[in-house]
């Protein structure tokens, strides 16, 4: 849009006239004073100034319109009919100016001039943006690479871990072994069970990311029972966890048509979470029930909760919340993993927190196959 200036109203009539028979949109003020308030409103790529203005000149309007941030790229063009000296024109130009055109004025060459104008302030925007989506592009791979290199530190520190406990728990074996201490050896070999599994669920983790990735995560979806499920489920955590109780309410009775595999590790990481992320709590609740032909399942824990900006991110692609990640093992992995899993099923995952009184971790998914659309 362009801004004509100019204390003279048919001045203004006319060349207003003209320019919109060009198609160009015009906007006009009728002295400095208002000028300078529509430019701190609306945004123009040229202004047509007039110099021979009582109060307030056309120098001193471009000056103070080349101070606000927000007009730095409009172009200004003076028009006088009286300074037509150098040293005005030279005013001009310090003032912020980009030409001097004295009048009368040729409208033809006038035209060329805001013709080019236009082209120019086109030519900088998509620069602009060019720029920008450039800087964009830079800040976001460098984002990913930090996060890759915090990724392969953390997943390196986790999964020599259990590596380490292994080893260990081995020198122990021998030494019972050694000894002919049974009970010491069975009590050694569980540990390092435990060990192993965590250490085979890390690998597991990183498999299905890398399955994520490349887009060759398999699903096997048929028809099976939940509650047979959740009950074996429930049966096995019990049994790595003997102090903390998993309190089941409702039942589904009906079968549910999904990948019984890949639901099962969504609701094995939101139990194992609620058991991590709960210490000194020694309980949790399995809600599960049926809502409008949809499953919903979730695990409500009394443990430490998150804070509003943590419950936005926590499903992103190795998310750790700070203040846990010295505390609690894990690759940040798991929460997205399930997040795909339920997306890949047509359903929705999402989580309610409030800090230092637990989560609820849910789920929704239809339980029947969906209809491919036509």
């Amino acid at each position: 849009m362009i801004l004509l200036v100019d204390d003279t109203p048919e001045n203004l009539i006319s060349l207003k006239n003209v320019l919109e028979k060009h198609g160009f949109e015009v906007d006009t003020a009728g002295s400095g004073e208002e000028a300078l308030k529509k430019v701190l409103k609306n945004s123009y790529v040229l202004i047509i100034l007039d110099v021979q203005m009582p109060e307030m000149d056309g120098f001193e309007v471009a000056e103070v319109i080349s101070g606000y941030s927000k007009a730095k790229e409009t172009a200004i063009i003076f028009l006088s009919a009286a300074n037509t000296e150098f040293r005005f024109i030279a005013k001009g130009y310090s003032s912020g100016g980009l030409d001097y055109i004295t009048k009368p004025v040729d409208i033809n060459i006038l035209l060329l001039k805001i013709k080019t104008f236009y082209r120019i302030y086109e030519q900088n925007r998509k620069l602009n943006e060019v720029q920008k989506a450039l800087l964009e592009e830079i800040e976001f791979r460098k984002a990913a690479e930090s996060k890759k290199d915090e990724f392969i530190s953390i997943a390196s520190h986790e999964l020599k871990t259990p590596l380490t406990s292994v080893k260990g728990y081995i020198q122990l074996l021998e030494r019972g072994l050694a000894k002919g201490d049974i009970e010491l050896v069975k009590s050694h070999l569980s540990k390092a069970q435990i060990q192993l599994e965590k250490l085979n669920g890390l690998i597991a983790d990183l498999l299905d990311i890398s399955k994520i990735e490349s887009g060759k995560l398999k699903f096997n979806k048929q028809y099976f029972d939940l509650d047979q499920l959740l009950d074996g489920i429930i049966e096995v955590l019990h049994q790595s966890n003997p102090d903390f109780k998993i309190i089941k309410e409702g039942k589904v009775n009906t079968p549910i048509f999904a990948d019984e595999m890949r639901i099962e590790q969504v609701i094995v990481n939101f139990l194992t979470n609620a058991i991590k992320y709960s210490p000194g709590t020694s309980e949790a609740k399995l809600n599960v029930r049926m809502q409008n032909k949809e499953l919903y399942l979730g695990v409500r824990d009394y443990g430490i909760g998150m804070r509003p900006e943590q419950v936005k991110r926590v499903f992103e692609k190795f998310y750790r919340v700070e203040e846990t990640s010295q505390r609690f093992q894990g690759l940040g992995i798991g929460l997205y993993i399930s997040s795909e899993i339920i997306r890949r099923h047509g359903g929705q995952i999402n989580v309610k927190s409030n800090y230092g009184e637990g989560s609820e971790f849910y789920f929704t998914i239809p339980i029947e196959p969906l209809i491919p659309e036509q």
